[in-house]
C-alpha cells in the first residue's frame, strides 16, 4: 500500500505534538509495510538534512517544499516571519497566498507520485489533499490534530482557516480525529456526520532514547512543570494563578514554564503582578534532550489546556514517571486513568491537587508507578493498525 502524506512539521523541527504524532505514526506504518511519501515544508534556518536522516532508517520518502508558515502561526506572526526570509520571491504575501503556494506545489508532486491513499495532517495541508484527490481521484483521509476553535479557544477565529477546515472535512472520504473530544467538536461546529469520523487516539514512543530511570537532579525545591506552547489554548495563565495558590501553602516550590508563544510576555508580567516572579522560571522552547531532562527533574507535570484535542505531553510525562495533572477539556483524559484531572478554569482544585502530589509521598509514588505501567500500553502500532483499517476500507470501496 502506498500513501501520499501531507504534513507541516516533523521532528526534530517541531513546534508541538503534531510533529511528534506524525513521526510516531509514520514510523509504525512503515514497519507494517506501508510505503509513505511525506510532503512537508521546511525553514531556511533549519538543517534540512535532519529530516532525511530522521526517516532514513524507515521506508518513508520525504519531499520538501520551502515555507515560512508554521503549524500554529497566526496571520500576524506569519507577516513578521516574512521580514526574515532570505528569498522573498518564493513566499506569498498573505496567509492565503502561502497556503495556496504550498497547495500548487503539492499538486505537482501528486502528479509525479504513485499512491493509493492521500493522508493529510491538519488545516494547512487540506487544500493540498483536495488538489491531489482532484488530480488522481484517490481517496482522501484528513487527520485532525486540532481545529481552529481549539487554537483560538473559540475567540477571534480566523474565518479563512475555519472555512478551509470545513471545506476539507466535507470533501474528505474519511476523517481521523485524535479523540472523541475532537470528534464531537467537528460534529457540532463543522456539521460532520458521526459515521464519517474515526477516532484514533495518539500514542507515545518508548523506543526512543531517554534518560535512565535512575537519573536524579539534586535540588532543594520541588518542581512543577508546564511544557507546551505559551498560548491561550494551553492555559498558561491558569497555571500561574494555580502556582500563586500553591505558594501560599508550600514555599519551596519552583514552577517551570517550558515553551514559547504569543502569551509569553503577558505570563511573565502576570507572574510579577502576582508576586511570584522569583518562583516561576521561563525556560523557552526546549530541544528534545532538554525536554527529557525537564520531565525527569519535575515532581509534578500540569497540562491545564483550555481545549486540547489530545495532549501527547501527558503521555510523555508519564513515560518518565512524572505524576500528572491534566485538564478535563482534553482528549488524553478520555484514555488515561492513572493521573489527576481537573477543569482548566478551576485553579482552586488544580492547586489542591498539585499540593497533594507534593505533600503526600504515597500518592506521588502510586501515580508515578501506575502511570508508567499504564502508558506502556500506548504503542504507535495501535493507531497505525487503525489507520490501515481506514485505508483498506476506502480502497475496497473503489
Amino acid at each position: 500500500m502506498k500513501v501520499l502524506m501531507f504534513g507541516w512539521e516533523f521532528p526534530p523541527l517541531s513546534s508541538g505534538g503534531l510533529g511528534t504524532a506524525c513521526y510516531g505514526l509514520t514510523k509504525s506504518l512503515s514497519k507494517k509495510g506501508v510505503k509513505i511519501t511525506f510532503v512537508l515544508p521546511y525553514s531556511f534556518d533549519a538543517d534540512n538534512a535532519d529530516f532525511v536522516k530522521l526517516v532514513a532508517a524507515g521506508k518513508i520518502k520525504v519531499r520538501k517544499i520551502a515555507s515560512a508558515l508554521q503549524p500554529y502561526m497566526s496571520s500576524q506572526e506569519y507577516k513578521k516571519s516574512l521580514g526574515k526570509k532570505p528569498e522573498p520571491k518564493i513566499y506569498g504575501s498573505t496567509l492565503f497566498d502561502e497556503v495556496r503556494r504550498y497547495t500548487l506545489a503539492a499538486e505537482k508532486i501528486a502528479e509525479e507520485e504513485d499512491f493509493d491513499i492521500i493522508h493529510c495532517h491538519d488545516w494547512m495541508t487540506f487544500g493540498a489533499g483536495i488538489g491531489a484527490k482532484r488530480k488522481k481521484n484517490k481517496p482522501l483521509v484528513l487527520h485532525v490534530h486540532a481545529t481552529e476553535l481549539d487554537r483560538t479557544g473559540g475567540h477571534q477565529v480566523n474565518q479563512y482557516v475555519y472555512d478551509l477546515e470545513r471545506q476539507g472535512m466535507h470533501k474528505a472520504d474519511k476523517i481521523i480525529a485524535v479523540s472523541n473530544f475532537t470528534k464531537n467538536k467537528m460534529m457540532t461546529h463543522y456539521s460532520i456526520p458521526s459515521e464519517k469520523i474515526k477516532v484514533v487516539h495518539n500514542a507515545v514512543d518508548f523506543s526512543q532514547h531517554y534518560y535512565d530511570e535512575n537519573f536524579e537532579l539534586k535540588k532543594t525545591d520541588k518542581v512543577v512543570l508546564f511544557l507546551g506552547r505559551v498560548t491561550l489554548q494551553k492555559g498558561p495563565d491558569y497555571f500561574v494563578h494555580a502556582a500563586k495558590k500553591v505558594l501560599e501553602h508550600e514555599k519551596n516550590v519552583k514552577f517551570i514554564i517550558a515553551g514559547s508563544g504569543d502569551m509569553e510576555p503577558f505570563i511573565i508580567e502576570k507572574a510579577a503582578e502576582l508576586g511570584i516572579a522569583d518562583r516561576v522560571l521561563f525556560a523557552g522552547f526546549l530541544n528534545p534532550d532538554d525536554v527529557e531532562r525537564a520531565y525527569k527533574m519535575a515532581d509534578v507535570y500540569v497540562m491545564p489546556s483550555v481545549s486540547e484535542p489530545f495532549g501527547i505531553t501527558a503521555l510523555e510525562a508519564m513515560k518518565f514517571k512524572t505524576p500528572s495533572i491534566v485538564s478535563n477539556q482534553s482528549g488524553v483524559s478520555e484514555v488515561i486513568r492513572h493521573c489527576l484531572k481537573t477543569d482548566f478554569w478551576d485553579i482552586d482544585e488544580m492547586s489542591s491537587k498539585i499540593i497533594a502530589l507534593l505533600r503526600y509521598n504515597p500518592l506521588h509514588e502510586a501515580l508515578k508507578e501506575s502511570g508508567y505501567s499504564e502508558v506502556k500500553k500506548f504503542s504507535w502500532d495501535i493507531p497505525a493498525d487503525k489507520c490501515i483499517d481506514v485505508y483498506n476500507e476506502l480502497i475496497s470501496k473503489g
